[in-house]
């Protein structure tokens, strides 16, 4: 069984490139990159190029935007680490495919986004990847935003995200051999 660790903190704090450099140094090149981004517009698009740019050659990259643990599960092969780049979107696809609205990411939700279905999806999300790490023997490294430190989001969709991110985080660290809070680029251990 594999170490599970969790890597938190704010926009531009140094969680990928912590989370990076975690699992280099327990996976050398045979690290299994798992991208839950969707590349929707032009500016996702040229992050995910930089995000690949920036990784070792060797490093395998499977993206799966919902159901990671399974697509973990069946892509693992000889992999000795495994990071998940990130749950702060993984929770976004799963409100969005549930409730967004069609057009505005901003406008009113399609749907109640304080649904109990839409909690119940993303905390069968969050077991599934705990309980896959609990069953293969590489290292796991989850990054994620915190985001309930900042203001209040003026609109409901906001408002519901960060509820649900806010319950994924504490759900993930609970399943965690350790969790570290990125601020300025210095991990702080927290778990």
């Amino acid at each position: 069984m594999g170490k599970l660790t969790l890597i938190l903190g704010g926009a531009r704090s140094g969680k990928s490139t912590y989370a990076e450099q975690l699992v280099r140094d327990s996976g050398g090149d045979q690290v299994l990159y798992v991208a839950t981004a969707r590349a929707g517009d032009d500016e996702m698009r040229e992050r995910v190029m930089k995000h690949q740019q920036s990784r070792p050659a060797a490093w395998r990259t499977l993206e799966a935007p919902e159901n990671v643990g399974a697509a973990i599960v069946d892509s693992v092969g000889d992999t000795k680490a495994i990071l998940v780049d990130c749950l702060t979107v993984l929770v976004a696809n799963c409100l969005l495919a549930a409730a967004g609205p069609e057009d505005d990411p901003f406008g009113d939700p399609s749907d109640d986004p304080f649904r109990a279905a839409i909690e119940e999806h993303v905390k069968t999300e969050v077991a599934g990847i705990a309980g896959c790490a609990r069953k293969l023997d590489a290292d796991m490294v989850v990054v994620s935003n915190e985001v309930g430190m900042g203001v209040v989001p003026p609109y409901e969709l906001g408002r519901a995200y960060r509820d649900l991110l806010g319950r994924a985080n504490q759900i993930m660290a609970q399943h965690a051999d350790e969790v570290y809070l990125l601020v300025a680029g210095i991990p702080m251990k927290v778990k």
